[in-house]
């Protein structure tokens, strides 16, 4: 038998840019990051615009528009392409499609780029639909949640749900550029805003106790809207994220290690289980409280390091508890939240890892996790969302 080895090494670098008025014409960010490439011009776009955001800010296609005349070297090929966010554009093929259509109707290429605007469900839509198109035409994206700003925005997947599994079909691909524009903000609801502040306890919780500590002193500033943590917020978990990619030897998953998904087993299946009634933020909430409460019971974490979990995410705005952790636990069933953890190991392969707590700031992998403990954990959570219901009262 004869047989050649060959290493294929390939770097990916990506900026992220923190600014404000991304489609203001004197705004130089957003072309600056098309015409880094060094493959002349004009460069056509595509832009892919959420349509929430659109409704909350009417004249942003226009804005668009005008901001490419402005810019000799950007040629937008059609007018833009809205489209549904939310978890909703997820959960079906055609918007991919659509997406695809337009691409090829227009004739973008490798040297092209989708801009997409929006939440996280848009942002994975399209950038999916860019990465499958001549096998990857350019992104950049433009996040406009908290959520998507800190966290899934920033990173290298793509993807859409199916067959009931939360991101089913994707890619590894990272983005051209990332631009975070603030003034997006503003415009989010009350729970929007709030569900992005889930993420950032996460990275604190398994990387940096001083950053949770920021988080803790700032809690009810954030979730009644203060501008200034939530931009150091956005910045520090972002900056986590970005430097677990780039450094953890990991970045397109190809081991068995999931560490920045702690919470997220449960948080996924919830999702489902509600019928995306909670929003993803809210479920990672409910996930960690879940798992900061399993790490607790079966001794890994000292209890008040899990007091503190608790009512940082409480200060924040979260409820801890869902009807639906109380269904039937089973893990052959798909309709139980014990599935989670099978569909969880699924979606990676490999032995089944799951991020719990030895302290703030302390993640530890675990390779099984006890179903009877989870359900002790589940009782201590509603006991607990119970009390607080008292004492609204």
């Amino acid at each position: 038998m004869e047989t050649i080895h060959q290493n294929v090494t390939v770097g990916f670098r990506y900026p992220v840019y923190f600014t404000e008025g991304v489609f203001d014409s004197a705004n130089p960010v957003l072309a600056s990051a098309v015409c880094s490439v060094e493959d002349g011009g004009p460069h056509k776009l595509l832009c892919v615009l959420d349509r929430g955001v659109c409704e909350r800010r009417p004249g942003l296609p226009r804005q668009v528009e005008a901001y490419c005349r402005a810019h000799p070297d950007l040629t937008l090929v059609r007018p833009p392409l809205i489209l549904p966010g939310g978890e909703g554009v997820k959960n079906t093929p055609q918007y991919v499609h659509l997406v695809q259509e337009a691409i090829s109707e227009f004739g973008l290429c490798r040297h092209s780029f989708v801009v997409a605007a929006g939440g996280g469900g848009l942002l994975d839509m399209a950038g999916y639909a860019a990465a499958t198109s001549h096998r990857g035409v350019r992104l950049i994206r433009v996040p406009t949640t908290v959520l998507s700003q800190n966290d899934s925005g920033v990173g290298v997947k793509n993807g859409i749900n199916a067959f009931g599994k939360k991101n089913f079909l994707g890619v590894f691909a990272p983005p051209h550029a990332v631009i975070n524009d603030f003034e997006f903000l503003s415009t989010l609801s009350d729970r929007d805003w709030r569900s992005g502040i889930a993420e950032a306890v996460k990275v604190a919780l398994i990387k940096d106790a001083a950053f949770f500590e920021f988080l803790e002193e700032h809690a009810r500033g954030l979730a009644n809207r203060e501008p200034a943590p939530m931009r150091r917020l956005i910045h520090r978990c972002a900056e986590l994220h970005l430097n677990h990619i780039g450094s953890a030897g990991d970045p397109f998953e190809t081991g068995s290690s999931r560490p920045l998904d702690f919470g997220h087993w449960a948080a996924h299946k919830l999702e489902q289980m509600t019928r995306f009634r909670l929003r993803h933020g809210e479920a990672v909430a409910i996930g960690m409280a879940l798992d900061a409460t399993y790490s607790c019971l079966t001794g890994l974490l000292p209890e008040a390091d899990w007091r503190r979990i608790l009512a940082l995410l409480e200060n924040a705005g979260f409820a801890l508890y869902a009807p639906e952790l109380e269904g039937p636990l089973s893990r052959c069933d798909p309709e139980s939240l014990l599935h989670g953890l099978t569909e969880f190991r699924e979606h990676l392969g490999g032995r089944m890892t799951v991020m719990l707590l030895a302290g703030i700031g302390r993640g530890v992998e675990a390779h099984y996790m006890e179903d009877e403990i989870i359900r002790d954990s589940i009782a201590e959570l509603a006991s607990a969302a119970a009390e607080a219901s008292r004492r609204a009262v």
